[in-house]
């Protein structure tokens, strides 16, 4: 994983769409799950909204974008900037496995149950409220670069 300075200063205010497309993965997971869907691609889905909406934090707070789909390793840049991503750590590797795992075939059959995928659910929703209390209370937040 690594952090990248952003280039430019309009980079360092796209932070309101990370938490957008975090938002309609997080919508996305709910319709599938309602409707039936399939549920490698619902987890997939809330891998997703953990990962841009603490990619969104982390660049609002920082101004640095880091690449990497590792939520553990997100988690813990975050909780550098704030304390209050600590709840988040200990759960945070379960959905690190459901990146590749879920969208591509594997050597090892990867079987997920409906109880599990309700947690991974709940686990990404309680991940993106905060972060979008946090933005959306700051005054800078939703600021549109000139």
């Amino acid at each position: 994983m690594s952090a990248r300075r952003s280039s430019n200063d309009t980079d360092s205010r796209r932070y309101y769409e990370w938490l957008d497309r975090a938002q309609a993965d997080l919508q996305s997971a709910r319709l599938l799950i309602t409707g039936g869907g399939d549920l490698n691609t619902v987890v997939f889905h809330c891998h997703q909204v953990a990962e841009k909406a603490l990619k969104g934090f982390l660049l609002f707070r920082s101004r640095r974008h880091y690449d990497g789909h590792n939520i553990t390793f997100l988690v813990r840049r975050a909780i550098k900037l704030d304390s209050d991503f600590n709840q988040f750590l200990e759960d945070s590797p379960q959905l690190n496995r459901y990146y590749i795992e879920t969208r591509y075939p594997t050597d090892i059959p990867f079987e997920i149950d409906v109880d599990a995928v309700k947690n991974v659910f709940h686990f990404s929703e309680r991940i993106y409220q905060p972060i979008a209390s946090k933005l959306h209370n700051e005054p800078e937040a939703f600021v549109m670069p000139e």
